[in-house]
């Protein structure tokens, strides 16, 4: 796992062990959540702390470093309001559920019977038994000019070229991987129970700049990239990228799937 070609916090590359496991084959849906809710009446941090961070489009370009410029604070914004003042797609109930906190993911889990995966288990579920690959699926981009997953297309953050607002999309439009499992490279960020760690000194690292700024709280690990990667800014929709972000968090563009432990014979 791991790569010394890319980002820092990726490095260096190396190997690891997982036992045996299951992983859900899509991230976790807005239908499923609400099942969730109804049969549990849970309230996500964003509902009780009254908002979340959503992505906003600028009106220009603007300096790659201060995330803070397209990222807000919005009254409202939940896992079922994603976008406060937006019409919600007709498909929205086959999106990936957003606006998730590590408790609250933690929490479905328990729910569901699983477990949120470790680092390495999801590193080596969306490898989809490739080595050394760069990507997901191989080492191009699109093979034979396809799209192989749903992020940034444009300009990173104020032009994105097929039109409207980016955002996340119905699950399994893209390829399955090797393993048989879909979005596991783009869409949403994706929790794991990992903290974010620096692999060559085992020590706490900060978060990087995907996300809005964070406060100091322990810092767990995201995999996977989003819709909102860009190759100019986060070309991290690969299975070795990985961000920090605090777990009290919640934004527009992290969700998460469930693990599950695999007795052995």
């Amino acid at each position: 796992m791991g790569s010394n070609s890319h980002y820092p916090e990726e490095r260096p590359e190396r190997t690891a062990a997982v036992a045996a496991f299951a992983i859900d084959i899509f991230p976790v849906r807005n239908c499923d959540f609400a099942e969730f809710v109804k049969a549990t009446q849970y309230l996500t941090l964003a509902e009780r702390q009254g908002y979340s961070h959503v992505f906003q489009m600028t009106k220009g370009p603007v300096p790659l470093n201060n995330p803070d410029l397209w990222w807000n604070a919005v009254q409202g914004a939940c896992w079922h309001n994603p976008r406060p003042g937006s019409e919600q797609p007709a498909d929205f109930d086959q999106h990936p559920v957003v606006h998730i906190a590590l408790e609250d993911a933690k929490a479905y889990a328990a729910w569901a019977g699983g477990r949120l995966p470790t680092e390495a288990e999801w590193e080596f579920a969306a490898r989809g038994g490739l080595n050394n690959t760069q990507f997901a699926w191989g080492e191009e981009f699109a093979p034979n000019g396809q799209r192989m997953a749903q992020v940034w297309q444009g300009a990173f953050p104020w032009y994105y070229a097929p039109g409207g607002t980016p955002g996340a999309v119905t699950v399994g439009q893209f390829p399955a991987n090797g393993y048989g499992l879909h979005d596991m490279i783009g869409n949403v960020w994706e929790w794991t129970q990992s903290t974010f760690l620096d692999p060559a000194l085992n020590k706490a690292e900060t978060c990087c700049s995907c996300s809005p700024a964070q406060d100091s709280n322990t810092l767990f690990t995201l995999k996977g990239g989003s819709h909102l990667c860009a190759a100019e800014y986060c070309l991290r929709y690969r299975p070795a990228a990985r961000i920090g972000v605090a777990g009290g968090s919640s934004t527009s563009h992290i969700g998460f799937r469930c693990a599950y432990n695999v007795l052995p014979n």
